[in-house]
This record gives C-alpha cells, structure tokens and sequence, in this order.
C-alpha cells in the first residue's frame, strides 16, 4: 500500500522542459495583480498576449500560473522575464527537493505544499514554485487550490500592509500560508497518533502495527519536506546582514523571513515528538504481544504441571506387570480416582498461594 499520494516522475536532464507531476487534466490558467498602496487591478483570465500591456513596472505585479501542463506558455513566460531553462526545468520536474537559488537579479523558490487526504491516511502533495524578480512575483501551481484565497482578499480590500510593501512581503505570505498546510497536515498526523495509542493500550491487533508504520512513514516524509526548507531560509536569515544583498528582499522583510525559519524548527520538533510517540506506541505493542505470550505460556505450564504427575499415575499402573497387588484391590480404580483428584486440587491450591495465576 503506497502511503504519499504523489507519484515520482520520470528522472530527466536539468534542461528537460517537461512537467512530470499527476495533475496533467488541468488547464493552464494565470491570473495578475497588479497593485501599491492607493490602487488595485486584478485579471482574472490572463493570457500571454497581455504581458506586456497590463504590467506595471512602477507598482507591484503578482502573476499566479495554475496547472503546467502548457509547455510553450512556461516557455513564454520564461523568455519575457529572461528566465534561465533550468529555473524552467526545476518548475515544471515535480521530483526535486524544496530549494532556494539566486541568480543576479533573479530569486528562485521552490516548496512542496502537502496536506492530508479526505478518505484515507495518505499526504497529498503539490510543488508550488516561486520567481522573484524586482517588482514582480511569479508562482507556478500544479492545480487551481485555495492556498492564496485570504491573500487575495487582503488585496482587493486592502487588509493588513500587503499592498503598502513590495512583492518580497507577498512572497514571505504565500510561503506562509503554504507552511500552514504543514501544520493543518501535522495536526490530523497527531489525531491519527493519538487514536492508535488508545488503540494499542486496548486491544494490541497486527493492524495496529501497520498503521503506525504508515504513520511513522508519513511523518518521515513530512520531515524530508521541512529539512531543506529549513534550511533555505537559514540562508536567507543569514543575508539579513550581507552586504552584498541584491535588493530583491528588503532589510526588513527579512525579520518575516526569520520567522518562517522559527516556524520550521518548530514543525520539526513536534514531527520529532510525534515520532517518539509513535515509538512508544510500537514498543508498547510489542510488550503487550509478550505479555500475552508469557501468559499463554504461564496457563499452558501450570496446566502442564497438573497433569505430569497424573500422567506418572496412568503410566505405573499401565505397565501391565502380572504381580501389581493394586490390579486386584476391589475399589482400587476409585481409590486411584480420588488420589488423582485430591492431587490435583492439592496442585491448584499451591500454585493459588504461589500467586501463578
């Protein structure tokens, strides 16, 4: 039983443009912002005939691509912002890992958003990539989703500084609102720990067992998406004081930032403490497994012990010996009848004071 929801793609060469994720039913769709502090401009159906007419170089442009399964639009997209083919290459190849790249004048992240599915214990995953440039953000979804929606909404109604900063403000809430995906993710992992528990503390089934292995698989595979996200913005708190800061993040923008990385060290800590709870609750299954072994083993000795001097009774006096003095005795069977009891009463009175069961 496969526990992620998310199949890996052909490997490819860096320049291969070819998107390899499982959400190939989906149209390529854009969407633009374009706003500042007094004003905003939304376009819903965007296309490419209108990159160069509807944005704004003196405001704040925000492209939102859903769905890469259009190769030539990536390709136009790319050569109007003099995107490099392996920023292109690494959008479109769902297989590689969360990374950070900087170019001159070019900020390139990518993340794995993953959430919990409906109806079974599996993760679904979905790799959302972002290009920063000066004035301009562009993410590239595999699908339409509603990680964005409050964002959007803070736009259009001017909620909150989004719109008094630059798009590197922008850029830190959808990696934010992408990381709360983690959390909501954690959180059913945990609901889902803390039922196996209970579940193991009453009635320890193999089942059980095989639920917290895709458990503990689920958490590893959470861990392995938080790592180098951690330590991409690691290399982002780090530039706060670099001299040689290209400009595309403000010196003040980099305190969110800082908190993004917070928030990673804290995901990984709960994952850390839900895996040890995991261990636990497999350790416990295990002693409950021997505990009920040793007390089979108990019954079956104690009954064992019962019946060995009864079976020596039968045995003597099956040997068949002509001269046997007892063979002859008149109530001998009932005699060796009682003894046989009174031995065996004797026995479970003993082993009652022993305290063996």
């Amino acid at each position: 039983m496969r526990k992620i929801k998310y199949k890996k793609g052909r490997k490819l060469q860096h320049i291969t443009l070819e998107y390899t994720g499982t959400h190939k039913e989906h149209e390529t769709e854009m969407q633009l912002f374009v706003y500042d502090d007094a004003d905003v401009v939304e376009y819903d159906k965007f296309t490419v005939l209108a990159l160069n007419s509807c944005f704004d170089y003196t405001k704040n442009n925000w492209l939102n691509i859903h769905g890469l399964n259009d190769i030539n639009l990536i390709k136009t997209i790319g050569a109007h912002f003099k995107l490099d083919d392996f920023l292109l290459a690494d959008i479109l190849n769902t297989t590689k890992r969360t990374k950070l790249e900087e170019q001159k004048d070019v900020l390139f992240f990518n993340i794995k958003s993953l959430l919990p599915s409906e109806y079974s214990d599996n993760i679904s995953v979905e790799q959302i990539s972002f290009i920063l440039k000066d004035g301009i953000l562009i993410s590239f979804q595999e699908k339409r989703s509603d990680f964005f929606t409050h964002i959007r909404e803070r736009l259009r109604t001017h909620a909150g500084i989004v719109r008094t900063k630059r798009v590197d403000y922008l850029l830190y809430l959808l990696l934010d609102a992408v990381m709360e995906n983690f959390y909501i993710t954690l959180e059913d992992e945990e609901d889902k720990v803390e039922e196996l528990i209970n579940l193991t503390k009453k009635d320890a089934k193999p089942i059980i067992l095989e639920k917290i292995e895709n458990h503990r698989d689920n958490l590893n595979f959470l861990k392995r998406s938080i790592v180098p996200l951690r330590d991409s913005l690691y290399y982002l708190k780090t530039k706060k004081d670099d001299d040689d800061d290209n400009g595309l993040i403000q010196k003040e923008t980099f305190n969110f930032f800082i908190r993004l990385h917070q928030k990673s060290l804290e995901l990984l800590e709960q994952i850390e403490s839900d895996m040890s709870a995991l261990e636990s609750a497999s350790n416990f299954y295990f002693s409950e497994q021997s505990r009920k072994m040793n007390e089979i083993m108990k019954t079956l000795t104690i009954i064992s012990a019962i019946f060995i001097p009864l079976t020596f009774i039968v045995g003597v006096y099956g040997m068949n010996f002509e001269n046997m003095p007892e063979l002859k005795t008149q109530n001998g069977y009932f005699i060796v009848m009682g003894i046989m009891f009174l031995l065996v009463i004797a026995l479970i009175i003993y082993f009652k004071k022993r305290r063996w069961f």
